[in-house]
């Protein structure tokens, strides 16, 4: 189909659509090795927020993945024998359990992070550091969600934490559907289908999780007393009887809201929920993923609050209610992760994005609050109470993408932690606001783009990750690829962290990929340790004049630019990214890890330890690219998988160290949860890849516990 550029039309161009949280995306099965025949092929599209990071994590993991051993089969009919490879143990599969009767030493995990603050910390003491060596798979599920018939499988992303309540497992699939099984068997209880469009180009295909609400003033048992609600990609606003899986017909319109409505649609496909809602009280409170890059007029991205018994709304906030004065009118600024809520206090906290276009800022002039912050509403009505902005005037894609934490500091005040895609971490008074660490502005290049100004600061908190290249920080596997990476930072704006983007190409280090994205973090009371999971990847980001965009993509094959281009519509200069490779071996021009597991002492601000995640290629410990966060137990464990070697960890929480690792059937790019019943603890985890990241795809909930 012809893909359109501004006022010209781009035929035979063979589409690659994406969206704000990570775009691109083709057919996993689809070689390494055609990746840049691929790329040259591609038309112009909606941009990413993530973008070509994860094009790089693709094709680095091809120049390695012949070196790694191969990895359990991906399409078992059994649900129990998953024919394991275990790195320290080789167990056999367990068979399920029988459902059994809630005890008094049971720890659930109700939320998508355990609590309502993000913590992503249980009390669940049966798995330690002594035995966690001897887990062994003690149920399977396949929720075969790939097997829907549609081109949308290419970019399907099983990224869901299923959350425990009442007894049952409930989690969501790429597809939204909602599935409630039995946590001690794995056996499903019942499965709801959304009935989704799939001939709608949507830009994302993925759903993190579900919430769940009791109603107090419903019977015991009776029809959604227990009510389970999901937002979908399709923008709508879902809820269903925890019992049953049938829609509440009383909330909304025959059980849902449309949540399209207010927000000023451009593009269906664009507008969507991801992550799970949250329920304060009797509300529930939802934000929106919106593609961005697009143009600046771009859908609102307001915060609204429904009745959870009736679907009515009971308030909305604009986190960029200047935007409306613009023109055009400024779009975005949306929050796309989930939303942290803290009942005690009546307050919700709600991570927000950049305002429209990422890289361009001459039409929102000034320091675009409230977008790029974590944000205090008051939980009933919306009422803003506090605002911390991490990045001002963003020209970099540096969304809060992360839930933000709450936690008690060291004399007890209430606070709140929020990690960045700079991997710069504050830590703030969750009631004021204010810092418990320090934080200063600090003066940062400006831009040379007529027409923008760059804002003069920015603020410094906790730095987690490398900021900024110099060319004798070049890494090559071969000295050719170095020369030429170190060659291209000293042709290159490369004036450390928050260089904006220029007319001669500008290194963005940390890419817009983190840092820490929507894997969010952990937080360990004992150690008083923030726990995360890291990316350390740049991209090389250019505009270019308006007039002069369709002659440079017409020449991008001549020009070896097989990266990401962006029309960034109603501004003067179009957009081109690239993840920052090296030309022959393709390897990062960043020095490894390229991905970590870390932990920070959140009363000092000081790292306590920092280990790669994942390798490229057995015991070489490289880092890799990783989507999905850590969760921290009291049996002093960190559970993580994220990375794209297709294993899960346990860490020791004192010091990182590896004890444990099992390769899942599929790529775990998702966040694990754990819980105990029946006196038995279960760590489970989605395992079904990536499909834009290209790793191994799935359907597979993996349940492990002991013998």
């Amino acid at each position: 189909m012809p893909g359109t550029f501004g006022d010209h039309t781009i035929v035979g161009m063979r589409p690659w659509p994406g969206h704000h949280e990570i775009r691109p995306g083709r057919h996993v099965s689809i070689a390494w090795r055609e990746m840049a025949r691929y790329l040259c092929s591609m038309k112009i599209t909606k941009l990413s927020s993530l973008g070509w990071s994860v094009v790089l994590a693709f094709l680095f993991w091809g120049l390695v993945r012949d070196a790694r051993a191969q990895g359990p089969a991906a399409d078992r009919e059994t649900s129990n024998a998953l024919n394991p490879n275990l790195h320290l143990l080789k167990p056999e599969g367990a068979a399920p359990r029988n459902s059994a009767a809630p005890t008094s030493e049971d720890a659930g995990w109700p939320n998508y992070g355990n609590d309502p603050g993000g913590a992503r910390y249980s009390t669940a003491t049966q798995i330690t550091r002594e035995n966690v060596g001897q887990l062994k798979v003690a149920w399977t599920y396949r929720t075969g969600a790939l097997n829907e018939d549609t081109e949308l499988n290419h970019k399907a992303t099983f990224e869901t934490t299923p959350i425990l309540v009442d007894g049952k497992l409930f989690l969501s699939t790429p597809y939204d559907h909602v599935i409630a099984l039995d946590p001690a068997s794995g056996k499903k209880i019942w499965e709801f289908d959304p009935k989704l469009d799939l001939t709608h180009d949507y830009s994302e295909v993925t759903s993190r999780g579900v919430s769940a609400w009791h109603d107090s003033k419903a019977k015991p048992g009776s029809p959604c007393a227990l009510r389970i609600f999901i937002g979908t990609i399709s923008a709508r606003l879902i809820a269903l009887d925890g019992q049953t899986g049938k829609p509440c017909a009383d909330f909304g319109a025959e059980g849902q809201v449309d949540l399209a409505r207010d927000v000023e649609l451009r593009d269906v496909g664009d507008y969507q929920v991801t992550s799970a809602t949250s329920i304060a009280g009797d509300l529930v409170v939802v934000g929106s993923s919106i593609g961005d890059n697009r143009a600046v007029q771009l859908e609102r991205g307001i915060v609204r609050a429904f009745e959870a018994r009736t679907g009515a709304q009971r308030w909305s906030w604009d986190p960029i209610p200047w935007a409306m004065n613009t023109t055009p009118r400024t779009g975005a600024g949306n929050a796309w992760s989930t939303i942290s809520v803290d009942a005690e206090h009546d307050l919700v906290f709600v991570p927000t994005g950049s305002a429209s276009p990422d890289y361009f800022g001459g039409i929102r002039k000034g320091d675009n609050k409230w977008a790029n912050s974590v944000v205090a509403l008051k939980a009933s009505t919306g009422e803003f109470v506090w605002g911390f902005q991490v990045v001002h005037h963003d020209l970099w894609d540096y969304d809060v993408a992360s839930q933000p934490t709450l936690f008690m500091w060291k004399d007890k005040t209430p606070a709140i932690a929020i990690t960045t895609k700079m991997a710069r971490v504050f830590v703030l008074n969750r009631l004021t606001g204010k810092p418990l660490l320090p934080v200063e502005e600090v003066a940062v290049p400006k831009t040379d783009i007529p027409g923008d100004e760059a804002w003069p600061t920015q603020p410094s908190g906790i730095s987690t990750v490398p900021e900024g290249l110099k060319a004798s920080d070049a890494f090559g596997a071969t000295e050719e690829d170095r020369k030429w990476c170190a060659d291209r930072i000293a042709a290159s704006r490369s004036e450390g962290i928050f260089t904006p983007p220029s007319l001669q190409g500008t290194i963005v280090y940390p890419g817009n990929a983190g840092g820490v994205n929507w894997s969010s973090s952990a937080f360990d009371p004992q150690r008083h340790l923030l726990i995360m999971n890291t990316n350390h990847l740049a991209m090389w980001v250019k505009l270019i004049e308006r007039d002069k965009l369709k002659a440079v993509y017409d020449d991008r094959e001549k020009n070896r630019m097989s990266g990401e281009f962006a029309r960034q519509s109603s501004t003067p200069y179009g957009m081109y990214r690239e993840p920052f490779l090296s030309p022959t071996k393709g390897t990062p021009c960043t020095p490894p890890p390229w991905g970590t597991t870390e932990a920070i002492d959140l009363f000092t601000g000081t790292k306590a330890w920092d280990v790669p995640l994942g390798t490229y290629k057995k015991d070489a410990h490289t880092g890799t690219i990783n989507f999905g966060g850590p969760i921290v137990t009291a049996g002093n464990l960190v559970f993580t998988a994220a990375s794209m070697d297709n294993f899960i960890h346990a860490l020791d929480a004192e010091n990182g160290k590896e004890i444990w690792s099992y390769e899942l059937p599929a790529s775990g790019q998702a966040t694990p949860m754990t819980y105990r019943v029946g006196g038995k603890q279960y760590v489970v985890i989605a395992a079904g890849g990536h499909g834009k990241l290209g790793t191994k795809q799935g359907d597979y909930v993996v349940a492990f516990s002991l013998p």
